[in-house]
């Protein structure tokens, strides 16, 4: 079986253009996002799903630069992106995450793939209902449950967010990882959408060691600094729209 984490970014963003080309630490936040990929228990390969286009080019040479397979597909029809890479890395379970989540834990995600992997899912998150902090978001599901979805999800909104019908299919097995203790979704976001966002995590990033860092240690350092938080307050809870396409 071959696990493929697939990494969909892109240049273009209404709110924060070239956003994930921004350094923060010592990389890009693509970068940042692609290292922690690579670091999952239980992923086989890294592959970044970027629109066609020549616009993409400086995403496609970064993606590169961090060793990850480059999978080419429609700008819109990112469930169609998700296919086309998913078929490249010869993928049969496909792990999804956003490239504007560069502080995205390991860990967590290597939870998800082993539940869905040990209890026979079709389809595992972190969000459904929300409770982790928001930038951890990640998503993991069957390769045939992938394909499924191309083939019959018709509402342009699907086909954009590549997973609703997955999450509302009847047929299809599914499980959540809940955070344990407090809901941290509406209180920390760590997601990369808005200028604000930008500056809280650099900001962040000049606080935490140039390594891959678990999210109990992030959240050490936001209590010995709170005013950090502050920075993007007036966003959180915003979940809709924040995605990179």
């Amino acid at each position: 079986m071959t696990a493929a984490i697939i990494v969909q970014a892109r240049m273009g963003s209404t709110r924060l253009p070239g956003k994930i080309l921004k350094p923060l630490g010592s990389m890009t936040a693509l970068a940042q996002c692609l290292c922690r990929c690579a670091a999952i228990p239980g992923i086989d390969k890294v592959v970044c799903a970027i629109p066609e286009g020549e616009a993409e080019a400086p995403v496609v040479a970064e993606a590169e630069r961090c060793g990850a397979l480059v999978a080419r597909g429609p700008s819109d029809d990112v469930l169609k992106r998700y296919a086309i890479a998913a078929r490249a890395a010869g993928a049969d379970v496909i792990m999804r995450v956003t490239s504007d989540c560069p502080l995205i834990d390991p860990q967590l995600c290597g939870r998800m793939l082993a539940r869905l992997q040990d209890e026979g899912l079709d389809y595992c998150c972190n969000n459904l209902p929300p409770s982790w902090p928001h930038g951890l978001d990640a998503e993991v599901f069957r390769a045939a449950a992938l394909f499924e979805a191309e083939g019959k999800a018709a509402e342009p909104f699907d086909r954009e967010h590549v997973t609703p019908w997955l999450r509302r299919a009847p047929h299809l097995k599914r499980g959540n990882i809940a955070r344990d203790g407090e809901d941290l979704s509406q209180m920390c976001r760590w997601t990369l959408d808005y200028p604000e966002d930008y500056a809280f995590l650099a900001a962040l990033f000049e606080r935490l060691p140039d390594a891959i860092v678990p999210m109990e240690d992030v959240l050490a350092v936001l209590a010995a600094h709170p005013e950090l938080a502050e920075i993007n307050a007036m966003h959180h809870g915003v979940r809709a729209g924040g995605k990179a396409k």
